[in-house]
């Protein structure tokens, strides 16, 4: 009986030994595993080299749940309103001179006669709010546009000196393209295909962003090579502008 309970008592203590040793290789597995994918996710290719997500990329905030239709109802009102605007414009011809004029008719009309009215049946006239643009809002406004407006410039400057050629045809092309819309439609159709993008594509991309980072990212290989051959065989060609060391010796 006692070199049977000796036995039992030392089954007991191996199995608690190689319990407690699987347990820990499982957890060293579990280890490598996470750091594996850890390190998977790092080398994951995302577009334009973004790392943070895109709500962040859009800003954050209000404008980035609109964006994203974070709220549907409020991101379905912003789009009927706008595509409202586009067939008034477009679609009926309504001019916008026309249209504001009429609204502010309307809209003194009933607020004269409610003020008039009031009087008669003993009720309170209508509470018209004084409407004031702050002035911090104005000179941030205007500091803000007035920094993108002098970046453009320089920006425009460096290109025309001749300093960066692959800048140089990025520019002449997305000019070309602007151009080419513009001929085939108004401003008002143009603004309203922006804003359809805008509202669009940044929900697509968040809800198939793998797939779309994974052909991303074939395509951008395929268009460095042929940039690459493109830049051997005649870019490097070109004669550039003299450098900002030249000029300074």
């Amino acid at each position: 009986m006692a070199e049977h309970k000796e036995e039992s008592v030392m089954d007991k203590i191996t199995e608690k030994f190689h319990g407690g040793s699987s347990s820990s290789s499982s957890s060293d597995d579990d280890e490598r595993k996470s750091g594996s994918s850890s390190s998977v996710k790092a080398k994951i290719y995302r577009l334009f080299g973004r790392e943070k997500p895109v709500h962040s990329v859009l800003g954050g905030g209000k404008p980035a749940d609109l964006f994203l239709w974070r709220n549907k109802k409020i991101s379905g009102g912003v789009l009927a309103g706008a595509t409202a605007i586009w067939l008034l414009f477009e679609v009926l011809e309504y001019h916008l001179l026309t249209l504001l004029c009429h609204g502010f008719i309307l809209t003194l009309g009933i607020l004269f006669l409610w003020s008039n009215a009031s009087a008669f049946v003993n009720k309170c006239p209508p509470n018209i709010p004084e409407v004031k643009i702050p002035e911090d809002l104005a000179v941030n406004v205007a500091r803000s546009l007035r920094y993108e407006i002098n970046r453009g410039f320089a920006s425009l400057r460096a290109i025309g000196q001749g300093r960066d050629l692959k800048k140089f045809l990025i520019v002449v092309a997305g000019l070309w393209i602007l151009s080419f819309l513009g001929s085939c439609c108004n401003f008002l159709t143009l603004f309203y295909i922006v804003f359809m993008v805008l509202y669009t594509v940044p929900v697509l991309y968040e809800k198939y962003e793998d797939k779309i980072d994974a052909f991303g990212e074939k395509a951008m290989v395929e268009l460095k090579k042929y940039y690459a051959i493109f830049d051997e065989k005649c870019l490097s060609k070109i004669p550039k502008g003299p450098s900002k060391d030249k000029k300074q010796h």
